[in-house]
């Protein structure tokens, strides 16, 4: 018996759906405007570059998307949804999660308690229930510590589950930071400076490790860095701002040539 296969109808191609999208958000401060108009947009499963020099607005933009900073204008959608105040714990709720370019561990902490604490603030569960010990409280605590032991393991940071933050070489801290972000499942991850403080080796490792995450862990996300081999490698679509405007926007080959592009930001074109 012969099989029949259903052709795809013929049409205008469908673009995947837009999970993040900012729309012409305007920030004034005093009478500088650190974005003007800008707009970007993150379809489902894209890690998209953002790029600039400093003071361009990059960090603005983010404190934008993360709730952070309310803009003068425009708006931030995430899922279809407009965040409007939304503040910064409840946009994290929804599934947007961030790292930051200074790293906020709880060097006081071990690597283990740093990401089971950040288990637990997305927890339901109530103070009486964690000072009595109640059941419910036990349980959390022994699902927080399983998702983060799994999250250390795939970051290949298990054999260092009991060191404290602090004392952990600044390589392994970025890791750990975005660890931190990943245990709470989100959807988008907005990645500032990642590549910080890292050497060539560590960068080419931290771009492996970003491709493997977004495999994983199916999660979204928005890259600001200054290393262009680092972004040329692992984006999939580029924007460049520029003194808080749009100047372009197109795939790393496309980012690459921009004459532009090349001669504010990179210096020379990347190979």
């Amino acid at each position: 018996m012969t099989r029949t296969t259903a052709s795809m109808p013929q049409g205008r191609l469908i673009k995947p759906p837009s999970l993040l999208e900012v729309e012409h958000i305007t920030v004034r401060f005093g009478g500088v405007r650190a974005l003007d108009d800008a707009s970007l947009r993150v379809n489902t499963g894209e890690i998209v570059g953002l790029i600039g020099p400093n003071g361009a607005g990059k960090t603005t933009f983010f404190n934008c998307v993360s709730g952070v900073l309310k803009p003068d204008s425009g708006r931030v959608v995430f899922d279809g949804h407009e965040l409007g105040d939304l503040p910064p714990h409840r946009r994290s709720r929804l599934g947007l999660a961030r790292t930051f370019q200074n790293l906020q561990l709880f060097s006081g902490l071990t690597a283990l308690e740093n990401l089971m604490v950040a288990v637990d603030a997305r927890s339901q569960r109530g103070m009486l229930a964690d000072a009595f010990r109640t059941p419910l409280a036990r349980l959390e605590e022994r699902k927080a510590e399983e998702r983060a032991r799994a999250v250390l393991h795939f970051l290949h940071l298990s054999d260092r589950a009991d060191t404290l933050a602090g004392d952990l070489p600044v390589g392994l801290q970025r890791r750990l930071d975005l660890g931190r972000a990943l245990v709470g499942r989100p959807r988008v991850l907005l990645l500032d400076e990642p590549a910080a403080g890292l050497d060539t080796r560590e960068t080419a490792e931290l771009a492996e490790l970003l491709l493997r995450v977004r495999d994983r862990f199916n999660v979204t996300m928005l890259l600001v860095d200054h290393d262009m081999a680092l972004v040329m490698r692992v984006c999939d679509h580029i924007y460049v701002l520029d003194f808080g405007e749009m100047l372009t926007q197109g795939p790393p080959a496309q980012i690459r040539q921009d004459e532009t592009v090349i001669r504010a930001y990179l210096g020379e074109a990347v190979v």
